[in-house]
C-alpha cells in the first residue's frame, strides 16, 4: 500500500511510496478515497462530512462556496493548496477574490492569485476585475496596476475605483495615466470616471489636463449627461477653480442649468485662491439675493477664508453679522473660521470674543486662538492660553499646537518655557514632524541658545528649505556671518536651491558681520545665477550693509539707482547708518524722505531726535518732539524683559515698581563705581536729555536693559546665562556696561535688541561693533 503524505503548507501534495507498495499498484478508487480524506482535513471540522455521499466529497467548488459564505479564508486557502486546475471553476475563484476584497485580506488574496497563475487559468475581464478590486481594496496599488496592464477590463467601475484610490494615495500622475489608458481601451466611461480623475488634475493644478478632460467629455457624447448631472459639473467647476483657470470655471458655471450651493461654494473658493476677494464676496451676496440659494457652512467658511487671506476685516465682519442673523453662530467649523479671519486681520479682540462664546471647542479652536496671539505679537496671551489648555486637560496639544506656541516663547525669549515645550515634543514623538522641528530650532535661535539650535538642526532627518533658512537666519542675527555663509554654501552643495527668503537671511548675516564683499557676491549670485529679482527686502539688506560699515555715500547712490522706488525701510536703514557714524547733515536729508513716506511712524521721528541729541543739538530735538506732539503721535517707550524661574519680568526706563528695585539700583551703582576705577567714563550722550552730567548719568542707570541685567545677576542661579530682550536698539552706554558686567561677575549675558543678538562674555561682545 502506498503511503500518502500531503504538505498543506506547500502549493502541492506528493505521494511517497513505501517498499511494500513497489510491488503493488493502487487502484484509481483507492486514490480517490485517499484524496477525499485530504479534502476532509482541509474542511471545517464542524460538519459530519464522512456521512455524506462520497460523490460530494470531490466537489471542491461546493466546499469553496460554503467556506466563502462563512468567510473562512484560512480553510479556503488550505483547500486551494491541494486542488488542481480542473477541480476549480473560475467563477468560484471570482467569489473567493471578492471575499478577499471585501475583507481586505491581502495575504489570502495573494495566495489565490498565486494559485491562478500557477495553474495557468485564463484571466478574462471578469476575473481580472476581481483581482484588480482585491489588490485595490487591500492597498497594493502597484499590483492592481499590473493587472490592468495585463488584462482587458471592460467595466468602468473597476477603472474608477483604482483611479480614485491612486488619487487618495497621492499618486495623481498614476491616476491620470490610468485614465489615459482607459480612453485608449474603448471602455465606456461614465460621469464618475471624470469625477475621479478630475481630483488628480486639480491636485496637480494641471490646466492643460483639465482641458483634455473637458474635451474628452464632449468627445464621447457626455454633454447631455453633463446637463443632467450636477455632481459632475460641480467637480469640473472645482477642478478648473483649483487649477487657477477661472475663465473656464466661469464658463462651466454659466452653462449650468441648475446651480446648487456646491456650485457657488466652488466658485467662491476659486475666487479666493486667486486673490479676487471682491468677486468672492459679491458672489456670496448674489447667491441668496438673486437666486434664493442659502449658503451652507462650507460656503460661509470659503468666504471667511477669502476675507482672512486678503485681510478684509470689514467684509469679514459683514459675513459674521450674516452668520448671527441666520443662527449659524454655534457651528464649530464656522467659529474656527471666524477666529482665523479676525486673527489674520489683526483683530484679536474680536477673535477672543468668538473663542469665549463658543459652546463647544476642539483642539483646532485652541490652536487658532493661540496661533493668532503669537502672530500678532501678543506672546504673553498666547502662553497664558497654552497654560490654560494644559490645565483644563480636555484636549491634548498636538503638533500644530506647539508650532503655534513656540513663536511666543521665541518672541519673549522665554527659554525655560521653551525647554518645557521641547520636553513635551520629545515625549510625544513630535520632533519627527518637520514643521515642529523647524519651529523648535527657530525658538532656540531667538532665545539666544544658538548651540542648542544647531544641535537640533543636525538632528532633523530630512531638512527642507525652511530648515536651512531658519538656521542661516539664526547665525545672522547672532552676528556669525561666516558660519551663515558656510551653511548657505553647504545647502547648495546638497542640491537645495535658495529662494528669496534664503537670500534675505544670508544678506542680513553679511550686513551684521561687516562682510561687504561677500554680501555683494551673494547679491549678484541671486540676480545672475538664480535669476531671482531683488525685492525691497534685499535692497534694504544691501543698504544696511553699506551704511553699517560707514560707506554712507555709496549707500545713498545705491538707493538713487534702484530700479524700483525705495520704501521707508530702505531710507530708514540709511538713517540708522547716519546715527552710527554721526552724519547729521545726511541724516536730515534722509529723514525728510522717510517722513514723506511714513508720516505716522513715530520710530523715525524718535531716531532723528536721538541723532540730534547725541550731537547735542537740543533745539532741533525740541522741534522734532513738538512735531511729534502736533501729529498726535506717541513714542513707543523702551522696555526690556527677563525670564526668571518661568516668570517674565518687564522693565521700562526709570521703572521703580519692581520689588527688587532698591537692590538692582545698588548693584548698578557699585558696577558704575568699579567702571570708574578702571578708567571707564559714562557715555552721557546716550542719556538723550539736556541736563547736567550727573543727571544724565542717573538717567543712564535707569535704562531698562540695565535694570533687567541687574535683576538677572541678583536672582538667577550662579553660572546661569542671563538672557535679556529689549524692544529697541541697545544704547552705547548700556552696551559698554554689559561688557563690563560680564567681566566683573564672570557671567555670560545674552542681550537681544531690535536689530540683533549681543553675546557678552569676559568683557567682549560678539557683535564686534557691527550693531
Amino acid at each position: 500500500m502506498a503511503m500518502l503524505s500531503a504538505n498543506l503548507s506547500s502549493s502541492s501534495f506528493s505521494f511517497v511510496p513505501s517498499r511494500r507498495s513497489q510491488t503493488h499498484k493502487e487502484t484509481a478508487s483507492v486514490t480517490r478515497v485517499r484524496k477525499d480524506s485530504i479534502f476532509n482535513k482541509a474542511s471545517l471540522r464542524t460538519a459530519s462530512i464522512e456521512h455524506r455521499d462520497p460523490q460530494t466529497l470531490t466537489d471542491a467548488n461546493t466546499r469553496l462556496r460554503r467556506l466563502c459564505e462563512s468567510g473562512d479564508l484560512e480553510n479556503i486557502v488550505k483547500l486551494l493548496r491541494v486542488s488542481r486546475k480542473y477541480d476549480i471553476d473560475p467563477r468560484t475563484l471570482c467569489s473567493v477574490l471578492q471575499l478577499c476584497a471585501d475583507t481586505r485580506s491581502l495575504k489570502h488574496g495573494k495566495e489565490v492569485d498565486s494559485f491562478i497563475r500557477r495553474n495557468g487559468f485564463l484571466v478574462d475581464s471578469n476575473m481580472g476585475s476581481k483581482l484588480a478590486l482585491m489588490y485595490t481594496n487591500c492597498g497594493d496599488l502597484r499590483e492592481a496596476r499590473r493587472v490592468f496592464d495585463q488584462v482587458e477590463i471592460e467595466k468602468a467601475l473597476f477603472w474608477n475605483i483604482l483611479m480614485n484610490e491612486l488619487a487618495k494615495a497621492g499618486d495623481f500622475s498614476g491616476s491620470i495615466e490610468l485614465f489615459e489608458k482607459m480612453m485608449g481601451s474603448g471602455v465606456v466611461m461614465d460621469s464618475y470616471t471624470f469625477s475621479c480623475v478630475s481630483k488628480s488634475f486639480s491636485s496637480l493644478r494641471s490646466v492643460d489636463g483639465g482641458e483634455q478632460l473637458h474635451g474628452a467629455v464632449h468627445g464621447i457624447g457626455l454633454k447631455a449627461c453633463m446637463s443632467r448631472e450636477d455632481r459632475f459639473c460641480n467637480t469640473l467647476l472645482d477642478m478648473y477653480s483649483k487649477c487657477g483657470d477661472l475663465d473656464s470655471a466661469k464658463a462651466v458655471f454659466r452653462e449650468m442649468s441648475d446651480r446648487s450651493v456646491v456650485s457657488y461654494t466652488s466658485m467662491i473658493a476659486g475666487y479666493a485662491r486667486e486673490g479676487l476677494a471682491g468677486e468672492a464676496v459679491k458672489l456670496f451676496s448674489e447667491m441668496e439675493e438673486e437666486e434664493g440659494i442659502s449658503p451652507d457652512v462650507y460656503t460661509v467658511t470659503a468666504v471667511l477664508n477669502c476675507c482672512a487671506r486678503n485681510r478684509l476685516l470689514e467684509e469679514g465682519k459683514r459675513v459674521h453679522e450674516w452668520i448671527k442673523e441666520n443662527d449659524m453662530g454655534f457651528d464649530i467649523f464656522l467659529s474656527n473660521a471666524l477666529m482665523d479671519m479676525y486673527a489674520k486681520c489683526g483683530s484679536m479682540g474680536e477673535a477672543e470674543i468668538v473663542f469665549s462664546e463658543m459652546p463647544v471647542r476642539d483642539i483646532i479652536s485652541w490652536n487658532t486662538i493661540i496661533g493668532g496671539y503669537s502672530k500678532n505679537c501678543y506672546a504673553n496671551e498666547a502662553l497664558s492660553l497654552f497654560n490654560l489648555l494644559l490645565e483644563e486637560k480636555r484636549f491634548v496639544p498636538d503638533e500644530r499646537t506647539v508650532v503655534c506656541v513656540l513663536p511666543a516663547c521665541a518672541s519673549l525669549s522665554a527659554f525655560d518655557k521653551g525647554r518645557e515645550i521641547h520636553g513635551y515634543i520629545m515625549r510625544n514623538g513630535f520632533f519627527r514632524d518637520r514643521h515642529v522641528a523647524n519651529s523648535l530650532v527657530d525658538m532656540y535661535a531667538k532665545c539666544g541658545a544658538l548651540l542648542l539650535a544647531r544641535l537640533l538642526f543636525n538632528e532633523i532627518a530630512s531638512k527642507d528649505l525652511v530648515s536651512w533658512t531658519v538656521m542661516i537666519a539664526g547665525y545672522g542675527m547672532h552676528g556669525f556671518g561666516k558660519e551663515a555663509i558656510a551653511l548657505f554654501n553647504q545647502k547648495r552643495r546638497e542640491g537645495i536651491e535658495p529662494d528669496e527668503i534664503s537670500f534675505v537671511s544670508v544678506l542680513y548675516a553679511c550686513s551684521h558681520s561687516g562682510l561687504v564683499d561677500e554680501g555683494w557676491r551673494f547679491f549678484n549670485i541671486m540676480r545672475h545665477e538664480c535669476k531671482i529679482e531683488p525685492t525691497l527686502e534685499h535692497y534694504a539688506c544691501v543698504v544696511d550693509m553699506l551704511a553699517r560699515t560707514g560707506d554712507l555715500s555709496k549707500a545713498s547712490r545705491f538707493i538713487e539707482n534702484m530700479p524700483i522706488p525705495p520704501d521707508a525701510t530702505i531710507w530708514g536703514a540709511l538713517l540708522c547708518g547716519c546715527r552710527i557714524h554721526h552724519d547729521v547733515k545726511l541724516a536730515e536729508r534722509v529723514a525728510e524722505r522717510v517722513f514723506e513716506l511714513e508720516p505716522e511712524n513715530t520710530g523715525y521721528y524718535v531716531l532723528m531726535a536721538n541723532i540730534y541729541a547725541e550731537a547735542e543739538k537740543w533745539e532741533e530735538v525740541k522741534r522734532l518732539r513738538k512735531r511729534i506732539g502736533q501729529r498726535g503721535l506717541r513714542k513707543n517707550p523702551g522696555c526690556s524683559w527677563i525670564e526668571i524661574k518661568g516668570r517674565v519680568n518687564i522693565f521700562v526706563a526709570g521703572d521703580s515698581s519692581h520689588p527688587e528695585t532698591e537692590n538692582i539700583e545698588a548693584l548698578l551703582r557699585r558696577v558704575r563705581a568699579r567702571m570708574r576705577e578702571e578708567g571707564y567714563s559714562p557715555q552721557t550722550k546716550y542719556a538723550l536729555i539736556d541736563a547736567e552730567e550727573m543727571e544724565k548719568e542717573e538717567a543712564l542707570c535707569g535704562h531698562s536693559e540695565k535694570l533687567a541685567m541687574g535683576l538677572g545677576i541678583l536672582t538667577s542661579g550662579h553660572g546661569k546665562i542671563i538672557r535679556v530682550t529689549k524692544n529697541l536698539r541697545v544704547c552705547g552706554d548700556c552696551h559698554e556696561m554689559a561688557k563690563f558686567m560680564s567681566k566683573l561677575t564672570g557671567r555670560e549675558i545674552v542681550l537681544r535688541d531690535s536689530n540683533r543678538f549681543h553675546h557678552f562674555k569676559d568683557g567682549h561682545c560678539s557683535c564686534r561693533g557691527f550693531w
